[in-house]
């Protein structure tokens, strides 16, 4: 049986101003795809050029990667802080691990 992988992840632009939370189950390609689509007006991550990776989380199920998604866009941006923080203090970009 082939074990399914979902994210919850977090992008952000170069200064860090703006937040976009997303799933995927395919993560590098997710990514390749925010990158390519940054400066245009297609995507709101591409207008406010958010393409680098700064946390993301591990599902088995989409069903609780949804759910995490959800709950995360309702949290505060204080909040959203906090837990990106929690795994990347330096909020150091996480791209190269997955690109």
């Amino acid at each position: 049986m082939q074990r399914h992988n979902y994210y919850v992840y977090i992008i952000t632009n170069r200064s860090r101003r703006s937040l976009y939370i997303g799933v995927t189950n395919n993560l590098r390609k997710r990514l390749r795809q925010h990158r390519e689509l940054a400066g245009t007006n297609l995507t709101w991550a591409g207008r406010y050029q958010c393409r680098f990776l700064v946390y993301y989380e591990e599902f088995k199920y989409i069903d609780q990667a949804i759910a995490r998604e959800k709950q995360l866009k309702r949290w505060s941006r204080k909040k959203k802080d906090w837990l990106i923080s929690t795994k990347n203090p330096d909020w150091r970009f996480l791209n190269d691990e997955y690109e």
